[in-house]
């Protein structure tokens, strides 16, 4: 009797599992549906799934079509049995995935390499996970870095003309190691440096974005560059590190962190102190814990302290559940998310887990 009482408890508790890790999807929801220009891959997982977290999970990649990992304006997405299971899929590409743009596939410098190749990409992209306007400075502007790396970073020494401060436009002189390849670069200047409130680990410095320049001369041991972009006033002493704009053409898709890991918001981003939807913010979890851009995390508020009407004890209520974040650019020790979904006000110290605990 008991081992038949165990194995029908084995057998509830493993239907449970089963049910738990079902991907559910949201009443009335279309079974076809038509990419449209604006809509993020974000979007589209929250109108078909409950946890649209679980994209990946009931994504069925149609090989039948040209890059079946990218959606487009104009595809149409349907609901579709594969093996006896609702799964998501591309079943047709829409014009703009069809009209292409050619272009050479390889430039350096400004000129062109002849050579017989060229690169062939659909005249729109393909759309984003999350909204990029909100992103785009943060994937290619600020970056977290260690003390070394700005210490050891080539640094202004003048303006053109002795100029201490510089703007788009200008040309500044620059010294430090310049015997790479990289003939663009990003100036930067220290900002806050992030310490891990439980840890009190020194987890890096945010490197603040001034600007763009790119290397002209190089020559006894004195770099020339043109400032091409600036997002504020350049100054001396300002650093130089390699450009990452390539990172612009990142993709990534929502899906749910490594289990266990829990963190905190360390800052907001943009000098506001109530974080909001669309708001950025950094998270003191980063690669060395697995995270990857394209991971969810749900955001939770701590609780009130009151006070027990009855014994007068101070009681601190439950975390309340405040919204959703999804990471979209990752460090060693810290990574940048983006709010995508805000329940009620959130602030500096608030928790992340996985959305589904």
């Amino acid at each position: 009797m008991r081992k038949f009482i165990a194995a029908l408890v084995l057998l509830c508790v493993g239907s449970l599992s089963a049910l738990a890790d079902e991907v559910v999807l949201n009443e009335d929801v279309p079974e076809r549906y038509v990419v449209q220009r604006g809509d993020t891959l974000w979007d589209i997982a929250d109108m078909f799934l409950a946890d649209p977290w679980r994209w990946q999970d009931i994504w069925y990649i149609n090989t039948q079509i040209e890059n079946p990992h990218l959606i487009y304006p104009g595809d149409i997405i349907a609901l579709v049995f594969i093996d006896g299971e609702q799964r998501l899929t591309t079943i047709s590409r829409g014009e703009d995935a069809r009209t292409i743009r050619v272009s050479p596939d390889d430039m350096e410098g400004g000129l062109v390499r002849l050579q017989p190749s060229v690169r062939v990409t659909p005249i729109l992209g393909a759309i984003p996970a999350i909204p990029r306007e909100y992103v785009d400075g943060f994937l290619s502007g600020n970056r977290i870095v260690d003390e070394a790396m700005l210490r050891n970073a080539p640094y202004i020494i003048s303006g053109d003309e002795g100029r201490l401060l510089m703007g788009a436009g200008d040309t500044i002189f620059a010294r430090g190691d310049f015997n790479g390849d990289n003939r663009a670069f990003q100036v930067y200047r220290q900002g806050e440096r992030l310490i891990d409130p439980d840890t009190r680990e020194n987890l890096g410095f945010e490197a603040i974005e001034l600007g763009q320049a790119r290397l002209s001369a190089y020559q006894n041991e004195i770099a020339t560059l043109n400032l091409q972009r600036s997002n504020q006033q350049i100054a001396l002493r300002d650093r130089l590190l390699p450009s990452d704009e390539a990172l612009l053409e990142a993709v990534f898709y929502p899906s749910e962190p490594p289990d266990g890991v829990t963190g905190e918001i360390l800052r907001v981003a943009r000098g506001v102190r109530s974080i909001g939807q669309f708001d950025v913010v950094i998270i003191n979890r980063g690669e060395r814990e697995g995270i990857e851009p394209g991971n969810i995390f749900r955001v939770s508020v701590a609780g009130s302290i009151i006070r027990d009407p009855e014994t007068n004890e101070r009681v601190r209520l439950p975390d309340a559940r405040a919204g959703l974040m999804m990471v979209f650019r990752t460090f060693d020790k810290v990574s940048y998310g983006l709010i995508l979904e805000a329940d009620r006000p959130m602030s500096v110290g608030d928790q992340v887990s996985s959305p589904g605990f």
